[in-house]
């Protein structure tokens, strides 16, 4: 057999790529990153970028990165921090990143994803367990397919589950003789449906089980807490996090990631990190681009006040209007509705095309057959008018939606 053959099936989203590439996944979007871009030539209201703070077109953001990329160019510095590729400026943004979020050390790392895998890969080996939270994001799941010990997942933010599975956990190891531990991984905020870890709950069964907690906050970090440094600062439990983890793509609207820890953890994942001992440092303009952002975040809390003034608005007014948003105590903002993969495509389509609102769909296989969500994502940007225009539009199309409108046997191709 020809390894090439399994192409025949392109996999649950590859199977639509004739027909919704270009428009439902993948589409080009163009413009300056802000509330309104431009899509196939015209003006829509953004809802699908994770500009949380609004710093992606911030003229000093954009500023600091043009003196940057002018002062040091993209290739510096060249080969692995390890080998050559270290500087001064890593070590200052790493250790600030850190202080920031309440921890002792910092590293960095090149990119969110790659960074997340790569870590549960040298946190955990053979006689370890992992116990993770059912919804987690795909770059945990990645990252334990590496693992090569026993993992176990349990429900959604279910404690009562965690702790069954906690308790497996510790009799398998027992029932091994090995010296293996476990390690809990969970969210600050859960990306899909906008609901925070309940981190305090899990920290709580530390005094029952002994384990070690990492938490991906990709989402809290910047938009929860009093300063915003995260979901942990947001449920005052910052200190019993473990391993901290967030990602510059979101609100730092930028390429990189961290970890933060006390200094034993840094110092053992900055020596066995295999993504970074082999892989060229985060180039200068990053780093730049990331202490500036890092400042901006501590010292203008007003982007912050302004986020969640517009979540606040943006949330209330779908629930006013009968919609159901889940249990969001986030920024994100799913709005679930019912239907098929086709009805969904087809309400995306009146959504971008008749209303003017680009929003992310999400459908079967990442959400149960017959549920559609539709995922917002509020900026400091976004102005009253666009939250008023999107709820309007979001009246209408379910309007439709329920009267059968868009019913269709499957997508259909946006020429």
């Amino acid at each position: 057999m020809d390894i090439f053959d399994k192409m025949k099936f392109m996999g649950p989203l590859g199977q639509h790529a004739d027909k919704a590439e270009g428009y439902y996944v993948y589409p080009n979007l163009e413009g300056p990153i802000g509330n309104r871009m431009m899509f196939r030539g015209k003006e829509v209201v953004m809802w699908s970028v994770n500009d949380y703070l609004g710093l992606a077109n911030h003229p000093e953001v954009r500023a600091i990165d043009a003196q940057a990329a002018k002062d040091w160019g993209m290739a510096y510095p060249m080969g692995s921090r390890l080998m050559s590729g270290n500087t001064k400026h890593h070590e200052k943004l790493e250790q600030d990143l850190a202080d920031f979020v309440q921890k002792e050390k910092g590293f960095l790392v090149n990119f969110g994803y790659q960074g997340m895998v790569s870590a549960i890969d040298t946190l955990v080996g053979r006689d370890d367990v992992i116990v993770y939270d059912s919804e987690s994001h795909a770059c945990i799941l990645d990252g334990m397919r590496l693992h090569p010990g026993q993992r176990y997942v349990f429900k959604h933010n279910d404690m009562e589950s965690l702790e069954k599975n906690l308790d497996r956990a510790q009799k398998y190891i027992k029932k091994k003789n090995s010296r293996g531990g476990i390690l809990v991984i969970s969210e600050g905020v859960f990306g899909m449906r906008g609901d925070q870890g309940l981190l305090k709950e899990i920290i709580a069964l530390k005094e029952k089980y002994p384990f070690r907690l990492l938490v991906d906050d990709a989402h809290g970090f910047g938009t929860l807490g009093k300063t915003g440094a995260g979901a942990g600062e947001e449920q005052g439990v910052q200190d019993g996090i473990d391993v901290y983890f967030a990602t510059f793509a979101k609100s730092m609207a930028g390429i990189g990631a961290f970890f933060a820890a006390d200094a034993r953890t840094i110092k053992y994942l900055k020596y066995n990190m295999r993504s970074q001992i082999y892989a060229k440092s985060l180039p200068m303009p990053m780093v730049v681009g990331a202490q500036k952002r890092l400042e901006m975040l501590k010292t203008m809390p007003e982007l912050k006040e302004k986020l969640w003034e517009n979540v606040n608005n943006l949330q209330n007014g779908l629930k006013d209007r009968g919609f159901s948003v889940g249990n969001t105590n986030s920024c994100v903002t799913p709005v679930y509705m019912e239907g098929t993969v086709g009805e969904a495509t087809q309400l995306v389509f009146d959504l971008r095309e008749n209303y003017s609102i680009f929003c992310s769909v999400v459908v079967y296989p990442v959400v149960p057959k017959g549920m559609i969500i539709l995922r917002l994502i509020p900026t400091t940007n976004h102005t009253d008018e666009d939250i008023e225009m999107t709820l309007n539009a979001f009246e209408k199309v379910k309007t439709k939606l329920d009267a059968g409108a868009y019913k269709v046997d499957d997508i259909v191709k946006v020429e």
